[in-house]
């Protein structure tokens, strides 16, 4: 009778010393090899690691979360952006200009992303608060009561007043995105229409008109320096 092979704890010839587990998988045994040093170290050390992690950065200390590094990135780079528009003035006038100027509108869009989302929905669909991609208000009869809405809200505060939470840059793109959602279509279903249906926004200021109107005025002038400087180079070549 031939002897069984691989019996517990017994290992054939030119195996190592190490003793078997005593685990049998349809005859198939494992030696009991331990792990290697280093990795049981750093197993130890990422133990020890993860309390202080923790406790440091989830537990709730205002300004050591990633979302809160994001946001005052954000906002640091929102600033910078702002610099650029100097004094600027909160009135019906800017929330137009800037409704049709699309790279001022992703610095409105990043404001809405940062404070708007929960109650409206990250595309204007609505949430808590009303869908404003369509063409129904509840508290606008005009593109300039979007500013006045966000600086004093409204419905008895279920739209809190942001005047005293953000600048003047900010309160301005994010009134002309909230302007540029009209007519959009969001990507999830969005609420009923609230309120009723208003005229359309006013379309762009006529500043581009203008300019392009002074550029043959100021094409003719340097026209007529040109030939200017033309015919007195003749008159000295003549000489």
């Amino acid at each position: 009778m031939n002897e069984p092979v691989n019996q517990p704890n017994t290992a054939p010839d030119g195996a190592p010393d190490n003793p078997l587990t005593g685990h049998d998988y349809d005859g198939i045994q494992e030696y009991d090899n331990p792990l290697p040093g280093w990795w049981k170290w750093l197993f130890i050390a990422s133990i020890l690691f993860g309390p202080p992690y923790f406790f440091f950065y989830h537990n709730g200390a205002e300004g050591r979360s990633v979302s809160d590094r994001y946001e005052r990135n954000l906002a640091a780079n929102l600033k910078l952006q702002f610099d650029e528009l100097g004094d600027l003035k909160a009135d019906r006038a800017a929330v137009i200009k800037y409704t049709y100027e699309p790279d001022w509108l992703k610095s409105g869009k990043a404001v809405f992303k940062t404070h708007c989302v929960s109650c409206h929905g990250k595309d204007g669909g609505g949430v808590i608060g009303p869908n404003l991609t369509d063409e129904a208000y509840k508290n606008i009869r005009d593109i300039g009561d979007i500013l006045k809405v966000l600086q004093n809200g409204a419905n008895a505060g279920a739209m809190p007043a942001w005047k005293n939470r953000l600048s003047t840059p900010e309160i301005v793109l994010v009134s002309s995105y909230v302007a540029s959602l009209r007519g959009t279509t969001p990507s999830t279903e969005p609420k009923e229409p609230e309120g009723r249906s208003i005229p359309p926004w006013p379309g762009p200021p006529a500043e581009e008109e203008s300019k392009t109107a002074d550029a043959p005025e100021a094409n003719g002038e340097a026209t007529a320096a040109a030939l200017d400087t033309e015919t007195s180079n003749s008159e000295s070549a003549g000489e």
